[in-house]
């Protein structure tokens, strides 16, 4: 299927923006059959299980003997720069830094996309349009009134990420469960911990993390 990826980031932006970090076995294992996942099988951390911690216990669930399979630890930019790496040599097509994109016709058989990139006015005439532009996205707004339905679970809670350069507390993920609140402790890599810890939705993550630094 002849594609075109239009992206308003940058290039290096995508490789370098740090997001999730855990991967379930179903995406690993997609990963190495579509042939973009030899670096990962180099660099990642492939886990068996977690802990459950709570009540001042911790429980480890070992995935490997409960449902037969694992979790692996590679982070989602490397993923992206797996997944960019192989379009590119394949010969597909990503645009990066695209200004002004729009959707057209999208209710229609023949839509169509228009953007700006290097400085021209530039127009794609589609068979489909897939919205992988988030929440935010031109995607979303451009669905004609009434199509979609919506489904929301709000949670009045909100999470202090950090990223540490420190080893992670433990060889697999801890999910720690207080009366307090819920942390996690995860990890990218042997020297990089990711940690978080449950705030206030309203709360001042600056203030929370020198709080804690303290």
């Amino acid at each position: 299927i002849e594609s075109i990826v239009i992206e308003n980031r940058s290039r290096d932006y995508i490789e370098q923006r740090i997001r999730a970090g855990l991967i379930e076995q179903w995406a690993t294992d997609m990963l190495t059959g579509t042939g973009v996942g030899e670096r990962m099988k180099r660099e990642a951390m492939f886990h068996d299980g977690n802990y459950l911690c709570f009540n001042g216990e911790a429980h480890r669930l070992n995935f490997r003997e409960l449902v037969g399979k694992g979790i692996t630890i590679y982070g989602q930019q490397e993923v992206v720069k797996d997944l960019v790496d192989r379009r590119l040599v394949d010969g597909g097509q990503i645009l990066f830094e695209v200004e002004d994109s729009a959707v057209h016709a999208f209710d229609t058989d023949k839509p169509f996309i228009t953007f700006r990139h290097e400085g021209k006015d530039q127009r794609i005439d589609c068979d489909f349009i897939a919205g992988c532009d988030g929440f935010h996205g031109i995607c979303r707004p451009s669905f004609p009134a009434g199509v979609l339905t919506f489904y929301d679970r709000e949670y009045p809670f909100g999470w202090v990420g950090i990223l540490s350069e420190s080893p992670p507390p433990d060889d697999e993920l801890i999910y720690a469960y207080h009366q307090n609140g819920f942390a996690l402790y995860t990890m990218r890599s042997p020297t990089l911990a990711r940690l978080y810890l449950q705030v206030d939705h309203d709360e001042d993550a600056p203030t929370r993390v020198q709080q804690l630094h303290a």
